[in-house]
């Protein structure tokens, strides 16, 4: 199932309690331009198939990664292309955005996301492994 824009918006802003929906929008954009530079194939094809269009077409012409980022580097990266955001920030962003599309993927999908991810990304979803608690 696609969510349609208005309603992937409006659960990031509920998740990430932003002011506005303009601030949901650029979290979305980031966060999800950084993820799709760590997807291939049809897993990312498929995902962008659930979100809307214009999230879609960011998560299939990403952003470059040089090399694969772990969680703490993916935070990082996040806080850097976010007018005014901490690492603390960004962490915070990323799981409203990720915990909404991770929503509108289904668990199957998901899982399929997170093997292509390096370790820790599935607390990033809101989706921690049992028996990986730190």
């Amino acid at each position: 199932m696609t969510l349609r824009w208005e309603a992937f918006l409006d659960r990031v802003r509920e998740r990430g309690e932003y002011d506005t929906t303009d601030d949901a929008e650029r979290a979305a954009r980031v966060v999800l331009a950084l993820l799709g530079a760590h997807l291939v194939g049809d897993v990312r094809a498929e995902l962008a198939a659930r979100l809307p269009e214009t999230l879609a077409l960011i998560l299939l012409n990403p952003l470059q990664a040089a090399e694969p980022l772990d969680p703490d580097r993916f935070v990082r990266a996040t806080a850097a292309w976010i007018d005014g955001a901490t690492e603390t920030t960004a962490l915070w962003d990323i799981g409203a955005v990720l915990s909404t599309a991770a929503d509108a993927a289904g668990d199957d999908l998901t899982e399929r996301v997170l093997l292509q991810l390096p370790p820790g990304y599935d607390i990033l979803f809101g989706r921690p492994q049992p028996g990986q608690r730190p």
